[in-house]
């Protein structure tokens, strides 16, 4: 009853090895050109240079026609004709007014828009490495339902010999039928689990497949080898990186500047507009053909736009308190995250040989034991059990320590 099962796991892993061509690379790559959510996002961006265009407009001059009368009034001085034979008898006033901006307050307008230009950057960079986290962690879950499912595998395929093997010694009466049935059902709950884990497997694939836009993209194509990798290398001066890198603190630096440009504008808000107005008037007055000029301007006396200014400036210190609160849960984040990667990663450490091909060795020794009855079915069952339950274990701790390096990196905002 000895199985040449385990002689074959070299070539079984080479096989998948060949076939895995996909890189995490690839698919970040494929990501970044493809991803609609993203290609999406870009339009804000490109919405608000629209609008800085339109902001450095000027207004449009103001043309008013007035006192024109339609019909002929008689018992009034002679007046040249207007064209041809038309306008001996007309009056007409024509009147352009142009606004002019004092204090710089198209500029100041341009420079706010400037600043939500950076706010709809941050939002599309956030954008980004929300996702790009989606998609390592999804990758990373993957891996570790790949490892999951080779485990499953081969307990599968162990637990099929044995239990044709046991089916034509219980026929044989050669050993009881209990025997039998506690295999059948040993195999039947890995059936159970490789069912569900591949339900998963498909729900997490989708994902990637809709992150990367590729719905061609199958498990087999994935290089999974960085899944293993740990005890990465973490900067030193990761708070000062955290600083200059982290979306949300960029952000609301940029609030900051957007109040502070705020309060500039409603100051000059206080400095009256002018009006430049140029007037033709025909037969309006003593003179029959009047050219003027004039301006206007609203005078200062009642609002001088204090209640803006004075909100104006307390959303500066609003936005400067947000700031000292964002820089706080930072630092405590990154504290916090950095000793969850040590914990994890002396844990790591500590089981890493646990999952040598030792194990495996040792499972194929107790199913020699097995068949020459120096241990029971139960001894057996509960060594394999605890087999694929510490494999489990060990997978999850690795994927927790992935998942929380990317939450690492998303937080500082950069990687390394």
């Amino acid at each position: 009853m000895k199985s040449n099962y385990f002689a074959l796991l070299p070539l079984v892993i080479c096989a998948q090895i060949q076939a895995q061509n996909v890189t995490l690379e690839n698919l970040e790559a494929a990501f970044l050109e493809k991803n609609y959510q993203l290609i999406a996002n870009k339009f804000n961006v490109d919405k608000i240079d629209a609008e800085i265009v339109q902001e450095k407009l000027w207004n449009n001059p103001t043309l008013s026609i007035s006192e024109v009368n339609l019909w002929k009034t008689y018992n009034v001085e002679e007046q040249p004709h207007l064209l041809g034979r038309y306008g001996k008898n007309q009056q007409i006033s024509v009147d352009i007014d142009q606004l002019v901006e004092t204090a710089g307050k198209r500029k100041k307008r341009v420079a706010i828009k400037e600043l939500e230009k950076n706010s709809a950057l941050f939002d599309y960079e956030e954008l980004m490495r929300e996702l790009k986290k989606e998609l390592r962690q999804t990758y990373f879950s993957l891996g570790k339902m790949n490892e999951e499912k080779i485990a499953l595998d081969n307990s599968i395929e162990l637990f099929t010999q044995l239990t044709t093997q046991y089916k034509k010694q219980a026929d044989l009466k050669n050993v009881p039928k209990a025997d039998f049935y506690r295999l059948q059902t040993e195999l039947i709950s890995v059936q159970k689990d490789i069912i569900e884990l591949e339900k998963n497997e498909i729900e997490e694939l989708t994902k990637l497949r809709v992150l990367t836009q590729n719905p061609n993209l199958e498990i087999t194509e994935i290089d999974f080898s960085p899944f293993k990798e740990h005890s990465k290398s973490i900067p030193l001066n990761i708070k000062e990186l955290a600083q200059s890198q982290n979306i949300g603190l960029k952000r609301q630096v940029n609030e900051i500047n957007l109040a502070e440009k705020q309060l500039v504008l409603e100051k000059a808000q206080r400095v009256p507009d002018l009006t430049f107005q140029l007037g033709y008037d025909r037969g309006g007055n003593i003179m029959r053909d009047f050219v003027g000029l004039g301006v206007s301007l609203d005078l200062p006396i009642f609002n001088t736009n204090k209640g803006n200014i004075k909100s104006a400036q307390l959303s500066v210190a609003q936005q400067q308190v947000n700031h000292d609160g964002i820089v706080y849960e930072l630092n405590s984040t990154i504290d916090g995250l950095q000793n969850q990667l040590n914990q994890l990663d002396k844990t790591l450490v500590q089981w890493k040989d646990l999952n040598t091909e030792d194990q495996l060795k040792m499972i194929e020794n107790y199913k020699k034991h097995l068949q020459s009855k120096q241990v029971t079915m139960l001894e057996f069952i509960d060594f394999t059990q605890a087999y694929r339950e510490s494999q489990q274990a060990y997978l999850e701790l690795l994927e927790t320590y992935q998942n929380t390096f990317e939450e690492l990196n998303y937080i500082v905002g950069q990687d390394f």
